[in-house]
């Protein structure tokens, strides 16, 4: 017998029609993510993300500029999810997170979304961005799994995520794949919307992510089907803490861990005016985060460049 995505079984059980449930009960005085807006969704009240209570998204496509095994021969089904939770001043996707490019669409055409992406061919749904819309995601796929979607689903997030709504996701989600973007509660502070917290909600996020699903795995043919996926950008300066994120991933998670350490860092949105954010990275500074994760011990997810 083949992979069967976890949703499939939480579904049947009727677990997912609780969790929609609990989900949108919590919009009524939101406190989903690590923001706490505590502003009605429902009603129309609009906090940080500035996404009520309808899903909104950039665009629907096959993305093949993902790691390898989300992309394998026929790419990643990625839907881009308008607004942010974190909204970091450098997003390479400014437009979408910060100047809310996209449209609300209803749940009927989110689930045809993801219909439309396996049908394509795509190995998986990647949802960018999803944190700030768990309900949205969890009643869509209400629509779409009697409907036959059978491909794994990718939570593609910055880490700010609350374990709330992890455990919303507990059972739906196939592969976690968060980025872990500082250790440094003051750079966080700085570079992230006064989230000085990011640091701590992340460990907790990323401890809660690897106890559903564990390390990841690929399939013979190359393609990831369950675990986590763990990217880190690198930035000018160490800003990012490179040394203790990957000691954190080594002894707190995993040696094991496919860590995708991403050297292409680039000012974008406001960065230009927040130094060292101003420039691109070194080729030495990426080769160092490179040494510090081999010395850590991990070895997946990244080469030697």
């Amino acid at each position: 017998m083949g992979f069967e995505p976890s949703y499939i079984e939480t579904y049947k059980s009727g677990k997912l029609r609780k969790k929609i449930e609990a989900a949108y009960k919590i919009l009524e005085n939101c406190t989903l993510c690590p923001r706490k807006c505590e502003v009605n969704r429902l009603k129309g009240e609009l906090g940080t993300c500035k996404v009520g209570k309808a899903p909104m998204i950039s665009s629907v496509n096959p993305h093949f500029g993902e790691e390898p095994p989300l992309v394998g021969r026929h790419g990643s089904g990625t839907i881009f999810l308008t607004g942010c939770n974190l909204l970091c001043l450098y997003c390479q996707n400014w437009e979408i997170s910060h100047l809310m490019e996209g449209r609300e669409i209803s749940l009927e055409e989110f689930a045809k979304s993801m219909l439309y992406l396996q049908e394509i061919g795509c190995h998986n749904i990647n949802f960018v961005t999803p944190t700030h819309q768990v309900p949205q995601i969890l009643a869509a796929l209400e629509i779409a799994i009697p409907k036959g979607l059978k491909v794994p689903l990718v939570y593609n997030s910055g880490g700010y995520d609350s374990i709330q709504e992890l455990k919303l996701m507990d059972g739906i989600i196939d592969i976690y794949m968060p980025d872990f973007k500082y250790w440094d509660p003051e750079v966080s502070k700085r570079f992230s919307n006064e989230a000085e917290n990011y640091p701590e909600i992340a460990r907790a996020a990323f401890l809660e992510m690897h106890r559903q699903v564990g390390d990841l795995v690929i399939n013979k043919e190359g393609i990831a089907e369950h675990g986590m996926l763990i990217r880190h950008l690198v930035l000018p300066e160490g800003k990012a803490g490179t040394a203790s994120v990957m000691h954190f991933i080594a002894t707190q998670l995993s040696k094991n861990s496919y860590v995708n350490i991403m050297d292409q860092y680039r000012p974008c949105g406001q960065a230009w005016d927040f130094p060292p954010l101003d420039r691109r990275i070194s080729h030495e500074e990426y080769r160092e985060a490179i040494d510090i994760a081999e010395k850590e011990g991990l070895h997946r997810g990244f080469l030697r460049i």
